[in-house]
């Protein structure tokens, strides 16, 4: 594959995998913790991002494959456990864009009427599916340039909110579930910062690895750390957790446009900022949408590559330089996913994937200091061991509480995995990948 990513549009892909969790979702954690157990949930989630960014980004660097986990967790911990990685890995990235595609096919429906919102939602997987397969600097510079637009909304929002900021409405009904409703919030706090870890997908094809990638995850996760701060202060500051949550602001039908609702209750939604927002913020959903449709490819091809998918996946094309095939094949999946129409269910899932995808890289990065110390790391995480500890711990006890809080659907991400590591037993013979101290296969 063509190395031509700068850090500059790195950190487009790092934000822009994630940006979409500030326009949409995160809200729905208000809900079952209110302000202060969403906050709680969300600051302990945030020191798990902090934590397991520099951590990965050690494992990226050392190991800079198109995998992510699936090669960190192969070299540390044997192809088995490779393989679960890489599945759970798969299973976050290819069930998120269903979600964040309805979500577009609900902006364009609030402007086309006429259109429906399943009719957007299947024009703009193709649409940004044929996009990456294209080219990665072409995919990379439209990331960069949508994912700068929505960094620049965000502020704005931030900007024409506050001087409508009231403590009071940080602390009114700020706790009503205890803190079981804190715990349950957690998928919600996730959903801010998931995705950022597809930066490590894109490392074979950045001009310097080593050097940029470290630039790439640590702008990426200041950035968002920021963003999170501004947006939910802000946000629930105008008028209580309550007005960002239900579309009447007191009860009944929720809402997953948190932002619109708050500066509605400040401008009244037939103002210019108002529609300015709702306009932008389409390309906050766009850029996560498409961000992540690259990281997944990679993800994919890279187990196609070594046969622990079909091998077709595996093969770049000699025209573009791209993993078309992972792509066209992970656009049917999503395209399948999203016909379900369930697209709360399918952001649980991915949240399942990730929280999994984290707990078996920080053990992997562990291990691999244990067992091959020699092995060039270029960047070495800060504080280690606390740092990766730290990750596993939140991850794990995450992992639990999203499974007690969504059983039903914990046992079907869990039998996914079960099912395809038997598949994976009984169909795949090869042998497994031997690494030398540069990372390479």
């Amino acid at each position: 594959m063509q190395k031509t990513l700068s850090p500059f549009m790195l950190w487009g892909l790092g934000v822009g995998y994630v940006i979409s969790g500030m326009y949409f979702g995160w809200n729905l954690g208000l809900e079952k913790g209110g302000t202060l157990g969403m906050a709680i949930a969300t600051l302990v989630i945030m020191l798990m991002y902090v934590t397991f960014t520099f951590s990965y980004t050690e494992l990226a660097c050392a190991i800079p494959k198109a995998g992510g986990v699936f090669d960190y967790a192969g070299k540390a911990l044997g192809k088995n456990v490779g393989f679960v990685a890489g599945i759970a890995q798969t299973v976050e990235f290819i069930f998120a864009p269903p979600a964040i595609a309805f979500a577009i096919g609900a902006y364009f429906n609030a402007f086309f009427p006429q259109i429906p919102i399943l009719a957007s939602a299947l024009v703009v997987y193709c649409l940004f599916t044929a996009l990456n397969i294209y080219g990665i600097k072409a995919a990379a510079s439209f990331e960069a340039i949508i994912t700068v637009l929505a960094v620049g909304e965000l502020l704005l929002f931030a900007g024409l909110s506050a001087p409508s900021f009231k403590t009071e409405n940080l602390v009114r009904n700020a706790f009503p579930n205890g803190w079981s409703g804190a715990f349950a919030a957690i998928p919600f706090a996730i959903w801010f910062f998931l995705g950022i870890e597809g930066v490590a997908n894109v490392t074979e094809e950045t001009k310097n690895p080593q050097k940029d990638i470290i630039k790439g995850f640590g702008w990426a996760i200041f950035t968002l750390v920021i963003l999170c701060v501004l947006v939910f202060v802000y946000s629930i500051g105008v008028g209580g957790w309550e007005t960002i949550v239900f579309k009447n602001g007191i009860s009944g039908a929720t809402s997953d446009s948190p932002l619109p609702l708050a500066l509605a209750k400040i401008t009244g939604d037939n103002h210019v900022m108002y529609h300015l927002l709702i306009t932008i913020g389409m390309f906050g959903l766009i850029a996560s949408f498409h961000g992540l449709i690259l990281a997944a490819g990679r993800s994919t091809y890279e187990m196609g590559r070594v046969r622990n998918m079909p091998t077709f996946l595996g093969v770049i094309s000699g025209r573009f330089q791209t993993p078309a095939n992972a792509l066209l094949g992970n656009m049917v999946i999503g395209i399948i996913a999203l016909l379900s129409g369930r697209t709360g269910e399918l952001i649980i899932l991915s949240v399942f994937g990730a929280l999994t995808l984290y707990i078996i890289s920080m053990i992997s990065l562990i291990v691999l200091r244990r067992k091959h110390p020699q092995l060039n790391r270029p960047f070495k995480v800060p504080f280690y061991p606390w740092f990766p500890i730290l990750a596993l711990a939140i991850a794990s006890i995450s992992l639990i509480a999203m499974f007690i809080y969504n059983l039903k659907l914990g046992l079907i991400y869990f039998g996914l995995l079960v099912v395809s590591f038997f598949l994976f037993k009984v169909f795949n013979t090869h042998k497994t990948l031997v690494y030398d101290s540069t990372g390479n296969s």
